[in-house]
């Protein structure tokens, strides 16, 4: 019912009701209610999940993946995570100013996340080392804010391609001999 109800709130323009997720999911709007009682619990579980998919996400995607390229491919699952928020954007507005959602913590696991592989790629030689976890952060926030999902793939692919252009390290010139070092 969880990636069911993500799939939902991703697809939403605005807030979908709670049958239309069960009808959606294939169950009765019963059985969805003794799993989430209220609609801030189900919007609590979808949230958590997809953060938690961020977070362990960054470091599986390291494990199949270049850096650069587990960094992209983790940028387009924030765009996901993003989308879906708009689609219960008003519930989890309302728990963030009620105290219920640990917006401070979220923030500072996704940014681990991006330091993860952002460490990852400085080390590999993928990723420039003078660009923080949050620079990159307030890049994504950005794109997909002018970008938003679904319907805009395109237009964010091309943005989030020419960020990881930026974000690669600029080759270095090659050094001539020093003069005197001919062949003798």
């Amino acid at each position: 019912m969880l990636a069911v109800a993500s799939r939902v709130f991703l697809a939403a323009d605005t807030e979908p009701s709670m049958r239309a997720i069960a009808r959606e999911a294939g169950v009765g709007i019963a059985t969805l209610y003794r799993h989430f009682p209220t609609r801030e619990a189900l919007v609590d579980a979808v949230y958590q999940d997809q953060v938690t998919r961020l977070t362990t996400g960054a470091r599986d995607l390291l494990d199949e993946l270049p850096p650069a390229a587990a960094l992209r491919r983790w940028m387009d699952q924030f765009g996901d995570w993003i989308a879906t928020k708009n689609g219960m954007l008003d519930t989890l507005l309302a728990m963030i100013d009620a105290g219920e959602v640990a917006h401070a913590q979220t923030r500072a696991e996704l940014l681990t996340a991006i330091t993860t592989i952002c460490d990852a790629g400085r080390v590999a030689g993928d990723l420039r080392s003078d660009v923080t976890a949050e620079d990159l952060a307030a890049a994504l926030i950005g794109i997909f804010t002018v970008y938003p999902r679904p319907g805009h793939d395109a237009g964010a692919g091309r943005l989030l391609d020419l960020l990881m252009d930026g974000l690669r390290p600029a080759a270095q010139p090659s050094r001539p001999e020093p003069a005197g070092r001919g062949a003798d």
